[in-house]
């Protein structure tokens, strides 16, 4: 047969009517209404056309062609061979496709069977004209060669005729096609999609709640990439509102939400698991939700796992839905019965690739009778916790149940008190399954409660046969969902089918949630705008007035504050070294020896009225005692060994860290620090941790370091000459406080004359001169009980007055200038010792305690104040201080006020390409049209 002849034969057969990419876009209960898809791709006017200009009798296209003479291929066999060579890409291009269309409706290819069958030939060669349509852009780009090979070739004057006779009968056909091909780009091919593309696209669809499945097609990609254009708009809106709320102290710098508001088992919590796919909403007979749950979806199409956050609560990224679910249950179960609800929200943000990006606000249930264990005020609460959150600018979701009557909605109510006009409310109606599908589409339609957003009708619980395979918290549920309302809304095309014009399932709610509120938000975006621009300016003024624009972050207070610290402290170590600690260490052994002198040579406490023993040995007698006197030379000895055996080095040890640590706590009282008990608390630690771990090992080596003198001691006549001068010192310091509390005593008892008698009627007592019965508990001579006890005081006072007079001009004698009289001089000898025993202490204090500490303690506040807190501690550090959390607040303020206005331009800049790409998309669409009317004038030929 000649190439000519055929391409002709065939043309009409490419100019078959192509399937319209939108009509295989429609969902599955719209697809269901009749047979259609594949064997519906030639249309009834299609048939009807077909009919009407069947061949005449006994005419075929092929066997009567053959009664032309044959003509000469050799001009155009090159041409042909080319365009042959196509043939086998486009036949497998066709069969990849029309598999996929034959599998999309196999459905109604299984109703429509009979009737194809009785089909003429020209109707199936309709049919096939429609699979090879699905893959015009192959066969178009095969089409237009022909055509250019038929314009370069010369044919003959009767083989033009019988051409134009093929392209005048197929016109009506090519017709068709191209109305049929109208939703395509420009030139006819369809927009090409990269993997990431696709990737997003996917995401787009899971997050909508698209199934992949035979019942629904995910072809539709000019929708798809809208719905993803909207969802990074209401991504960034979303953004933008969770900045608001840290930020706002006002109304008018918030974005809006959408509350979800219903009677107790209207299916509330139902249609917000549906959205989610999980249950984890608290559940149970009794009033559960006490609280509002600030929800918020993030869509995540990168991430394969689904999670859930607590912001407030810091508990992490929680998995396991059931744990979000008891979370949930035992916050709102932590408000007292007395109270039933709060207003304290419970925010909660679930992150996953199958969710929208949502903010939704879910509130405690309306009720109509109060129980007789709650407070009767409850109802009422619930009523003005409602009413709060559902002004505007807030969308409001009222749900209703379909068995009962919208008139009886008490969300319906609720929203037209603040809604009178309904362009806010979107009405979502539960349970459709409970009601006749009739009563169930007008209540969709329903005009005495007519809102702008309209209705939905969703059946969000999940099917009682799939209970088994989807329990609390075990996976998600949209799949189940969605496939349960399917296969309801399908069953009934005449009531929910698309040319009912009724909104059903849970995949449109979750659209239209978004469509709306990005709508709303994006209305809402101006009034903010300008709000923040106010609140800018105030934040902008107040931190030039009163912090003279001086930036500050918790971390830069936190390095300075530590800086001064360290610098304050490296000040007291200049000043704290080998002389100060001998200085106090002395101080603690000279109260120590006059503790032992009191004890071994001075005079007793009086504490009674008895007659006093007669002392043979006393110390006025020790100038005049024989030298050789074991007496004396043991209470030397003995006093000698108290003191070297007291323990010098724990007690050395003690005394420098405790000075340490008085002098740390001094300068944290000093710093920026005394106002941060979190600060205050870790330095502290910090110096006693240092103390602590070198304190055994410095008090034993000051202990071994004073071994030899708990044996022998050699003085020194320089050493003698500095302790005899020392221990004058000492003496009057003691006279002089004793002299002091002499004087104590005098007002107390009322004057030194009513002193005087008191304590001379004890001296008679003690001499044995008066008897006192019963050692003057009760009183004696005139005076009180109390009385005689202070005058037994100042007794003592005054012989410990006279003796240490008496000792002083002792230690000025000639006798106690040499060391060799140490008997007679105790108090130098004594004194000369506790020096020899500070000198040694301090030698190893110094390397084994006090330069340790000096090296340790700044790197130890390096790791407690420094690397070793974390950004949320060191912030709370710095807020402690009511003036820095202050100029925190105003600079944190000016800063997330400037990110929102930027996040709000590029915002504006989505907008404006979304609306220049949609511009585009309409242009190429109208550009496709008129080419579209130009192709059904031409004629040509070619092989499809």
């Amino acid at each position: 047969m000649s190439g000519r002849l055929l391409s002709a034969s065939l043309r009409p057969l490419g100019r078959r009517v192509r399937v319209n990419p939108q009509a295989a876009r429609q969902s599955h209960h719209r697809a269901t209404s009749s047979a259609g898809g594949l064997l519906r791709s030639g249309s009834d006017s299609a048939v009807r056309a077909a009919r009407r200009r069947a061949w005449p009798p006994g005419y075929f296209p092929f066997s009567n062609a053959v009664v032309v003479r044959n003509a000469s291929f050799v001009r155009i066999l090159p041409n042909l061979l080319l365009k042959f060579a196509r043939i086998p890409a486009l036949f497998a291009g066709m069969t990849i496709t029309g598999l996929a269309y034959v599998q999309y409706q196999a459905t109604q290819a299984g109703n429509y069977a009979l009737d194809v069958f009785g089909r003429t030939k020209d109707t199936v060669t309709e049919v096939a004209g429609g699979i090879f349509g699905s893959a015009k852009d192959i066969a178009d780009q095969t089409r237009k060669g022909w055509e250019n090979s038929k314009e370069q070739v010369e044919l003959p004057e009767w083989m033009q005729k019988i051409l134009r006779i093929h392209e005048e009968i197929g016109e009506p056909r090519s017709d068709s096609g191209g109305e049929g091909g109208g939703g395509q780009g420009p030139g006819g091919e369809p927009p090409k999609q990269s993997r990431m593309g696709t990737a997003a696209a996917g995401a787009t669809a899971a997050a909508y709640g698209y199934d992949q499945s035979e019942e629904e097609d995910l072809g539709a990609d000019e929708d798809v990439a809208k719905d993803d254009q909207m969802m990074v708009l209401t991504k960034k809106m979303i953004e933008i509102r969770s900045i608001l709320q840290t930020v706002g102290q006002s109304n008018a710098l918030t974005l809006p939400s959408i509350v979800v508001i219903g009677s107790q088992s209207s299916g509330k919590s139902s249609v917000l698991e549906a959205i989610v796919g999980h249950e984890f909403l608290p559940k149970g007979s009794n009033m559960i939700t006490r609280r509002p749950i600030e929800l918020t979806l993030v869509n995540t199409p990168s991430a394969q796992a689904e999670y859930g956050e607590f912001p407030a609560l810091g508990l992490g990224k929680i998995t396991d839905f059931s744990h979000i679910q008891r979370t949930l249950t035992e916050l709102n179960l932590a408000v007292p019965e007395s109270e039933c609800v709060s207003d304290d929200p419970i925010q909660l943000t679930i992150s996953s690739p199958n969710v929208p990006d949502l903010s939704l606000i879910d509130l405690p249930g309306y009720i109509q009778v109060v129980g007789h264990d709650q407070p009767a005020e409850l109802k009422q609460k619930i009523a003005d916790l409602c009413d709060k959150y559902i002004q505007p600018p807030n969308v409001i979701l009222a749900i209703s149940a379909a068995d009962v009557d919208l008139a009886n909605s008490t969300a319906l109510r609720a929203s037209r008190r603040v809604d009178p006009r309904g362009e806010r409310t979107i009405g979502v109606v539960t349970k459709m399954d409970l009601v006749d599908p009739r009563r169930g589409a007008s209540i969709l339609n329903d005009r005495k409660y007519p809102l702008r957003l309209g209705y939905v009708g969703v059946i969000p619980r999940v099917p009682a046969q799939s209970t088994s395979l989807f329990k609390k918290g075990s996976g998600s549920i949209a799949s189940a969902i969605t496939r349960n309302e399917n296969a309801f809304f399908s069953a009934h095309p005449l009531e929910y089918g698309a040319e009912s014009g009724l909104s059903v399932g849970t995949t449109t709610l979750r659209k239209k949630l978004m469509q709306v509120l990005e709508q709303t938000m994006s209305a809402s975006l101006q009034s903010t705008s300008d709000a923040i621009h106010q609140e800018l300016e105030e934040a902008t003024y107040e931190f030039k007035v009163q912090y003279n624009d001086r930036p500050l972050s918790a971390e830069s207070y936190l390095a300075e504050s530590l800086d001064a610290f360290k610098h304050s402290f490296k000040e007291f170590t200049e000043n704290f070294g080998r002389p100060q600690v001998r200085e106090m260490l002395k101080e603690e052994l000279d109260q120590r020896v006059l503790d032992l002198l009191a004890a071994k040579y001075w005079n007793k406490p009086v504490t009674n009225l008895l007659p006093a023993p007669s002392d043979p040995d006393s110390l006025a007698d020790l100038p005049k005692a024989d030298p050789e006197s074991l007496y004396w030379h043991r209470k030397l000895d003995g006093s000698t060994s108290a003191l070297t055996k007291l323990g010098i080095g724990r007690l050395a040890t003690t005394v420098v860290a405790n000075a340490i640590q008085t002098n740390v706590d001094r300068l944290i009282s000093q710093s920026t620090f005394a106002s941060h008990p979190f600060a205050r608390q870790a330095i502290t630690e910090a110096a006693a941790g240092i103390l602590n771990e070198r304190f055994y090992s410095t008090s034993d080596q000051v202990e071994n370091c004073i071994k030899p003198y708990k044996f022998e001691i050699d003085v020194e006549d320089a050493e003698w000459a500095r302790g005899r001068e020392h221990a004058a010192g000492a003496l009057k310091n003691e006279l002089t406080a004793v002299e002091d509390a002499v004087k104590a005593v005098e007002k107390t008892v009322g004057g030194k004359r009513k002193l005087k008698d008191v304590i001379s009627f004890v001296d008679k007592a003690r001499k044995g001169e008066v008897i006192v019965e019963g050692g003057g508990a009760s009183g004696a001579g005139g005076f009180s009980s109390d009385l005689l006890q202070k005058g037994q005081e100042a007794l003592f006072l005054s012989d410990r007055a006279t003796l240490l007079k008496f000792r002083l001009q002792a230690l000025k004698s000639t006798q106690c200038a040499s060391k060799s009289n140490k008997y007679y001089c105790p108090e130098i000898f004594l004194d000369v010792v506790s020096t020899k025993l500070v000198s040694t202490a301090v030698l190893f204090l110094n390397v084994e305690l006090l330069s340790e500490f000096v090296y340790q303690f700044p790197r130890e506040l390096d790791v407690r104040l420094g690397r070793g807190l974390s950004h949320e501690e060191v912030e709370r550090f710095a807020r402690e201080d009511p003036r820095v959390r202050a100029h925190l607040d105003v600079i944190k303020r000016k800063e997330l006020l400037e990110l929102v206005l930027e996040k709000m331009e590029g915002v504006r800049d989505l907008e404006t390409s979304k609306r220049e790409r949609e511009r585009a998309r309409r242009k190429r669409a109208d550009g496709s049209a008129i080419k579209g009317n130009e192709g059904k004038g031409r004629s040509g030929w070619g092989l499809f």
